[in-house]
């Protein structure tokens, strides 16, 4: 019987771990395409947190074009450029994935 808790809380570890690393992983990537030039991922900057964008559960689709064409007034007046075609659409969605994620 203790073997399976045991088993059981190593499972765990190892998901959380991995977990994280995909975190790391995504905020390296958010890193290299630019986007903590002006966003953070717990308080505001030039823009708003990636906190703050999952907080006010935008859809994914809507963050994707954001992201790839840009915005203007949905956090204030600082104009987003478009990222697209610097960025690839594949990650283009994975930044929205780990930005929702920050929830």
């Amino acid at each position: 019987m203790k073997l399976k808790i045991v088993s059981a809380a190593l499972i765990s570890v190892v998901l959380s771990a991995g977990a994280a690393s995909v975190a790391v992983a995504d905020e390296a990537l958010a890193k290299k395409s630019g986007c903590l030039t002006c966003h953070s991922i717990d308080r505001k900057m030039v823009g708003p947190s990636f906190k703050a964008i999952a907080a006010a559960d935008r859809d994914r689709d809507t963050l994707i074009h954001s992201i790839k064409k840009g915005s203007k007034g949905v956090y204030g007046k600082v104009m987003m450029p478009p990222n697209s075609p610097r960025v690839s659409d594949e990650n283009i969605a994975k930044l929205v994935d780990f930005i929702i994620a920050q929830k």
